[in-house]
């Protein structure tokens, strides 16, 4: 048993070694956004607004709001809040995972409803070129109903402050399309 645990030890401490020696990417973790969304179900589209800020090199805060509006009278607004981490993989790439808190809340015609969750994300972010960024997420969501999707976005730096793109989304309930922006503020 001392010996299982000698060994645990010795292996943890090797990770979290491993995981601090790692090279830092050029991306940021501290910005705002704000994205157009076309849902392909009943004709649904909204916006987003999402940011992040980073507490340290690895850890971090996101949050975001979702409005949505339906062809057949009904209009949904997400709210979440959560963290996650970074590890930084290679001189431009990212490994990063998020958990996030959800409220969802729904109006009818036929009523009013509102549903917490909960929605967790993993993924990898980076350049594969120095202006342009891709990214790609596999996202589950328990709000009402459990729900898997894959992400693909990518973006282009006008400036190492701002940049510009699209993301997909799909699997899952419904799939998505959007074009937005980003400002970094580090």
């Amino acid at each position: 048993m001392r010996t299982s645990v000698l060994l645990f030890g010795l292996l943890a401490q090797g990770v979290a070694f491993a995981q601090t020696n790692q090279p830092q990417a050029n991306l940021s973790y501290t910005f705002v956004e704000l994205r157009l969304v076309d849902l392909d179900t009943n004709g649904g589209d909204g916006f987003q607004v999402n940011g992040s800020v980073a507490l340290d090199r690895n850890w971090i805060i996101v949050g975001g709001l979702s409005s949505y509006d339906f062809n057949n009278n009904v209009d949904t607004s997400i709210i979440e809040i959560g963290g996650g981490y970074v590890w930084h993989y290679a001189k431009d790439w990212d490994l990063l995972t998020t958990l996030r808190f959800v409220n969802a809340s729904t109006d009818t015609p036929g009523g009013d409803f509102d549903d917490s969750g909960i929605a967790f994300s993993a993924g990898a972010r980076g350049l594969l070129a120095p202006k342009f960024e891709v990214r790609g997420f596999v996202n589950y969501y328990n709000v009402d109903d459990s729900d898997v999707s894959l992400e693909l976005a990518g973006d282009y730096y006008f400036t190492r402050q701002f940049s510009a793109g699209a993301s997909v989304e799909f699997g899952g309930d419904l799939d998505s399309f959007s074009i937005g922006a980003r400002y970094y503020f580090k």
